[in-house]
C-alpha cells in the first residue's frame, strides 16, 4: 500500500495555522445552514420532542466517535490532504483517488454551492434580487434524466451566489493565514450569534420546559414507519454534522499538526453537539411540537416571538454569517485535497501548482471554484449532494475500519493520540455507519417505489463515483 509522504507538501505550504483557528475550521465546517431549519422538518417527521433530541443527541455521539477514531490517524499521518492520504496509506491509490474525485465531484464543491445558496437566499430576504421573467426562465431548460434544471431560474441569488465564491476564493488564495483569518472570525461570530438566540428564548420568551415531554396531536410513527422515520431524521442531523474532518485538509499547513489537530476535532465537536443541543431545547421551550413541525423557518419564528420584528432581521444576519463562514471554511480546507491529489500524479498537473508568493494550493482553489459555478448556475447541488450522502458515509466507514489496518500495518509508528474506548468506538462507529447506509438505500428504494422521489439517490451517487474511473485509468498511464 503507498505510504504517504509529509515532506514534500510541508516544504511548499506554510504552517501557520494554529489551535483556535483549526477548532473554529472545525466548527466552522459543520454548522452551517442546517441547524436553522433541519429541525421543523425533522419534528414532522418524528411528531415527538423526546425523538427529536434523541435524534440530534445519538448524531453528535456519533460524529464524535467519528472524530475520536479519525483524530489518531490524524496525528499518525500529519499530511496535507487529510483523509485522501490516510486512504493511501490503508488501501493505495485507488480507493484514495475515488474519495478525492466523490469530493470534487458533488460532495465539497455541491456543499460550497448549496450553503453560499442559503447565504443569498437570505440576503435577498433583507434586499431583494433580480429575476427573470419566467417563459424566458422556461424557455432554456434542460432535461435530464433525473429531473429538468433551470439554469436562469433565480439569476440574481446565483449571480450573488457566484460572487460570494470567488470573493471567498481570491481571499484565499492570497495566503491560508488570512483565509484562517476569516474562519475564525466568522465561527465566533456564528456561534455567538446562535447563543443570543437562545439566551433570548430563555430569558425574553413566554415559553414552557413541558413542550419538551409534551406529546403531538399526530402520534409519532411505529414499526416500519419509526424506522423510516429515524433514518430519515438522522439524515438531516448528520448533514448538518457533516464538515468535521475537513480540518484534516490542511494539515501540512498546521502548526504541530500531530497534536494540534487531534485537539481540534474533539473540542471542536463537542462544541458543535453543544450548540445543536441547546438551540433545539431552545426552539421547543418557545414553540410546542406541533408548531415546531409546522414551521417553515424555525428560527425566524422563534426570534420573532422573543425579539419582535428585529428577529426576522436577526435571523437573515445570523444564517448568513453562518453560511458564510461555513463556505470559507470548505473552500480553505478542500482545495488541499485537490492538490494533494495532482502532487501524487492522481489528477490534473497545474492543480499542484503553488502561488510563488503566498504559497497557496491557488490553481486547485480556482478549479474548485470553476466546478462550484458549474453547479450553482445548474442548480443541481442539493439534488446531486443527496445522491451523494451515501457515498460519504460509505467513505466514513472504511475510514473508520482503516484504524485497524494501520494498527496493523504501521504498528510502531508514533501515535501521539490513540483513540480513547478503542476498539469499541471505531467498531460502533462502523456498525452506525453500515447500518445508515444500509437505511439509506431501504429509503431511497421505498420512496421512489412510491412515487415519491424520481430517482434512487444512492443507485445514481454510485453511478457518479463510478465516472470518476476511467479518469484514474488516465492519470495512473500518465504517472
Amino acid at each position: 500500500m503507498a505510504t504517504p509522504t509529509t515532506t514534500s507538501s510541508a516544504s511548499v505550504l506554510r504552517p501557520t495555522l494554529g489551535l483556535y483557528t483549526t477548532v473554529s475550521l472545525v466548527v466552522g465546517g459543520m454548522i452551517g445552514s442546517g441547524i436553522f431549519r433541519n429541525p421543523s422538518t425533522m419534528a414532522s417527521i418524528l411528531h415527538s420532542p423526546e425523538l427529536l433530541l434523541g435524534v440530534w443527541i445519538v448524531a453528535g455521539v456519533v460524529t464524535m466517535f467519528g472524530a475520536l477514531t479519525n483524530a489518531e490517524v490524524a496525528g499518525l499521518i500529519p499530511a496535507t490532504g487529510g483523509q485522501y492520504e490516510y486512504f493511501r496509506a490503508m488501501y493505495g491509490d485507488f480507493i484514495a483517488y475515488m474519495y478525492g474525485w466523490a469530493l470534487f465531484a458533488v460532495i465539497q464543491t455541491g456543499s460550497i454551492a448549496s450553503i453560499s445558496f442559503v447565504f443569498s437566499e437570505y440576503f435577498a430576504q433583507l434586499f431583494p434580487l433580480w429575476q427573470l421573467p419566467r417563459p424566458l426562465v422556461e424557455s432554456y431548460a434542460v432535461s435530464l434524466p433525473f429531473g429538468t434544471i433551470y439554469p436562469l431560474d433565480n439569476i440574481g441569488i446565483k449571480l450573488l451566489t457566484f460572487a460570494l465564491v470567488g470573493v471567498l476564493t481570491l481571499i484565499n488564495t492570497r495566503g491560508v493565514r488570512e483565509g484562517g483569518v476569516i474562519q475564525a472570525v466568522f465561527t465566533t461570530a456564528k456561534v455567538l450569534a446562535i447563543l443570543a438566540l437562545v439566551a433570548a428564548a430563555f430569558l425574553f420568551g413566554d415559553g414552557s420546559f413541558s413542550h419538551v415531554t409534551s406529546e403531538a396531536s399526530t402520534p409519532p410513527p411505529v414499526g416500519t414507519a419509526l424506522l423510516l422515520a429515524l433514518a430519515m431524521a438522522m439524515n438531516k442531523a448528520l448533514w448538518s454534522y457533516d464538515g468535521w474532518n475537513n480540518i484534516t485538509y490542511v494539515a501540512g499547513e498546521v502548526q504541530q499538526p500531530q497534536r494540534t489537530i487531534p485537539r481540534s476535532l474533539m473540542m471542536g465537536t463537542a462544541i458543535t453537539m453543544t450548540v445543536y443541543i441547546l438551540i433545539n431545547v431552545a426552539y421547543l421551550y418557545i414553540l410546542p411540537i406541533d408548531a415546531l413541525s409546522g414551521s417553515t423557518s424555525v428560527a425566524a419564528d422563534v426570534a420573532r416571538i422573543v425579539m419582535g420584528p428585529t428577529g426576522l432581521t436577526f435571523v437573515a444576519l445570523a444564517v448568513m454569517i453562518s453560511t458564510l463562514g461555513t463556505s470559507n471554511g470548505t473552500i480553505l480546507a478542500s482545495a488541499r485535497v485537490y492538490y494533494a491529489m495532482a502532487k501524487d500524479g492522481l489528477f490534473f498537473r497545474s492543480v499542484a501548482r503553488v502561488h510563488p508568493t503566498h504559497k497557496t494550493p491557488s490553481t486547485s482553489l480556482w478549479w474548485q471554484m470553476a466546478w462550484t459555478s458549474v453547479l450553482i448556475f445548474s442548480g443541481t447541488f442539493d439534488m446531486l449532494t443527496d445522491m451523494l450522502i451515501f457515498v460519504s458515509w460509505g467513505f466514513y466507514g472504511l475510514g473508520a475500519y482503516g484504524i485497524f489496518i494501520l494498527r496493523r500495518t504501521m504498528p510502531d509508528a508514533p501515535r501521539p493520540y490513540r483513540t480513547w474506548g478503542y476498539p469499541v468506538v471505531p467498531v460502533v462507529f462502523i456498525l452506525f455507519a453500515a447500518g445508515f447506509l444500509v437505511f439509506t438505500v431501504w429509503s431511497d428504494v421505498r420512496n421512489y417505489m412510491n412515487g415519491d422521489a424520481p430517482i434512487i439517490n444512492a443507485l445514481y451517487g454510485m453511478i457518479m463515483l463510478a465516472a470518476g474511473a476511467p479518469l484514474y485509468a488516465r492519470f495512473r498511464r500518465r504517472a
